[in-house]
């Protein structure tokens, strides 16, 4: 299923992808690809680490607080 999705970016975007464009001799598709991939790597990357977080948070008990009112004896 393909979707038409529109994308609107600054002058200075437009100009920046132009310049290197030319200077790295690469398609603007493909820098704009190799960015997005990029992008969804960082992101997911930061989301893995905060679902991690998440979990320590709950179970991120000091040495006392896990065995405070446990009677050993």
């Amino acid at each position: 299923m393909e979707q038409n999705i529109k994308i609107e970016l600054k002058q200075s975007t437009v100009e920046n992808l132009l310049a290197f464009s030319e200077i790295l001799k690469k398609d603007i598709n493909t820098m704009l690809e190799e960015a997005l991939e990029q992008y969804f790597e960082n992101e997911q990357q930061k989301l893995l680490e905060k679902n991690m977080d998440d979990e320590n948070a709950m179970t991120n008990l000091d040495y006392d607080e896990f065995w405070d009112g446990l009677d050993l004896g």
